[in-house]
């Protein structure tokens, strides 16, 4: 499950893996624990957008070995299956799974976002703005993924700004089911 921040991954991976009895691997975890080993106190599903999560993505961007280690922890937890994995980069690094791309407007996402950390959604576009920028710059820089543009990888595209949580989970599910029979 991939997607740009705050468009919905983690709410469909839970619901998707949920319904197939998987479990749920998200890169956003496993570079928070990368974070821990670094002395950070990431926690909580809005740590990135706290002005601490925002030090240590500046701290990031100085060297690859971040990333690169998650994606690395991701492709052992891609090679043993069961798992339904929220990533910015593993679909173009992994030949295996069914790649989805969930699509959203910054407006829609900021409003996500802002409802999710309890702001407005002026403050989270100005968040929303600056994330995408940087992850644009740092995956086009790591790997030359074009991320948000390049959708080449991906089996299915579902857009999230018009419709419910439930039914982007279920567009998912029809067509991991579809896929199977």
């Amino acid at each position: 499950m991939c997607g740009m921040p705050a468009v919905g991954k983690t709410t469909a991976a839970k619901t998707i893996a949920k319904s197939l009895g998987l479990k749920v691997v998200g890169g956003g975890d496993i570079l928070k624990e990368i974070a821990i080993e670094q002395g950070y106190n990431a926690v909580g599903d809005d740590w990135w957008d706290s002005a601490e999560g925002m030090r240590f993505l500046k701290k990031r961007e100085g060297s690859s070995k971040f990333d690169k280690e998650v994606d690395e922890r991701l492709l052992k937890k891609v090679e043993r299956g069961n798992v339904v994995i929220t990533s910015y980069t593993l679909p173009w690094l992994s030949k295996k799974g069914i790649k989805v791309w969930l699509a959203g407007s910054p407006q829609k996402r900021a409003e996500r976002m802002a409802k999710r950390d309890g702001t407005t959604p002026e403050a989270c576009m100005a968040v929303i703005a600056q994330r995408d920028r940087e992850n644009f710059k740092l995956y086009k820089k790591l790997y030359k993924i074009e991320f948000g543009k390049d959708l080449s990888p991906f089996h299915l595209v579902v857009g999230t700004d018009d419709i419910k949580a439930p039914r982007v989970s279920r567009e998912v599910l029809d067509y991991v089911t579809a896929l199977s029979s």
